[in-house]
């Protein structure tokens, strides 16, 4: 099947929220999403939405697992949220175990995906943000899986309308 990308502008933290929770509507257990960008690009801001999405309760507060490697939510799904920022190699990573959870009863949220992009599922959406002013972040999402696929053209009719 042919691949999806989709690009959406997003102005404010509040609508890269709105966008995350679009997608965490369509996720189910073992989808895997990997985000991608510098530094305070949208990431966590677009895993809170994520977050939303899945039904976890607003009154949670989602952070980045930047210390921890690993932050659970419950919702409808659990929600695996990684940040593998601090991890040097893709051996430290598969010291961690966190691998193990890719193909588990969650969904997982990967922040610095591209550190080794070899080992992502092949179901992976790849979510990349660029920075475009102080508020404004590029948001690409894109994936060849057919599930992948499925879950962007259905993000692709949210956002249209």
């Amino acid at each position: 099947m042919t691949g999806v990308r989709l690009t959406h502008k997003s102005p404010s933290s509040d609508e890269t929220i709105i966008v995350g929770r679009k997608m965490g509507e369509c996720l189910d257990a073992g989808d895997f999403i990997a985000l991608t960008g510098e530094l305070g690009s949208g990431k966590t801001w677009f895993t809170k939405g994520l977050a939303l999405g899945l039904g976890v309760s607003s009154d949670t507060v989602v952070t980045s697992p930047s210390f921890a490697l690993m932050n659970a939510y419950e919702g409808r799904v659990t929600l695996f949220h990684m940040d593998v920022y601090r991890l040097e190699s893709i051996s430290d990573f598969l010291d961690t175990g966190l691998e193990e959870y890719f193909y588990g009863d969650g969904v997982v949220v990967m922040e610095w995906a591209d550190r080794w992009p070899e080992i992502l599922p092949d179901c992976s959406i790849q979510v990349n943000f660029t920075v475009l002013d102080e508020q404004s972040r590029e948001v690409a999402m894109s994936g060849h899986h057919v599930r992948a696929v499925r879950i962007l053209e259905k993000i692709k009719r949210e956002l249209e309308r």
